[in-house]
């Protein structure tokens, strides 16, 4: 029954909130299913996160910075999404490999090349089954978001996030069998069932889902 499914977009977007919802929905439903997010997801990665989210030192450079993502997707790759997909459970991952590609690539301005190469390293070359991208225009996003509680890479200005959301929808553009872009302008209620009609005509495709 493994599905993996990752969920992106831009700060102030509602990934957080979308991926909580499809976790919950998925349970009742009557699947296993693991939640998780990067970076973060195991006690190692919780630290980096930290590290990259609230650390002090703003100036962390952009290599290094790839080089932390990586670290915390390495180690949540290989304890906990490969050992769960192998069980047959479903992953629902709040950022993965296309967050790098888009805010350490596009955004900081790291050689794609690069970057993809360490994210496939770490990543042990697995994609996601599904991406979804929750989309609406920048400045709706921001405007979300409370500055006093915001971290390092929110704090970014909105040049920075611009980047990133165009890059978001390139590569959605490149590999539209993968990817779902949504419409996050819309209610979380109506966000949330495009997202279920979306994976459950994917395990219906792939299998007999339960409890139906």
């Amino acid at each position: 029954m493994s599905l993996f499914i990752t969920f992106e977009g831009c700060e102030g977007f509602g990934k957080s909130t979308q991926a909580g919802l499809l976790h919950e929905r998925l349970k009742a439903a009557g699947y296993e299913v693991v939640r998780t997010q990067e970076p973060g997801g195991t006690p190692l990665g919780t630290e980096i996160s930290r590290i990259l989210k609230w650390s002090d030192q703003d100036a962390i450079c952009p290599l290094a910075e790839l080089m932390l993502f990586n670290a915390s997707r390495a180690e949540l790759v290989s304890r906990i999404v490969k050992p769960a997909l192998a069980a047959g459970k479903i992953i629902v991952c709040d950022r993965y490999v296309d967050s790098t590609i888009v805010y350490q690539g596009l955004g900081r301005g790291l050689s794609l090349s690069t970057v993809r190469a360490i994210n496939s390293i770490a990543s042990q070359g697995l994609m996601p089954d599904l991406t979804l991208l929750l989309d609406m225009p920048v400045e709706k996003g921001q405007a979300r978001k409370h500055m006093q509680t915001a971290d390092r890479i929110e704090r970014e200005g909105l040049g920075f996030h611009r980047k990133v959301h165009d890059g978001y929808l390139a590569l959605a553009g490149e590999e539209p069998s993968r990817w779902l872009v949504v419409d996050a302008s819309q209610t979380k209620d109506r966000i949330a069932d495009i997202i279920w009609e979306k994976v459950k005509s994917l395990l219906d495709a792939r299998y007999s889902a339960p409890n139906r």
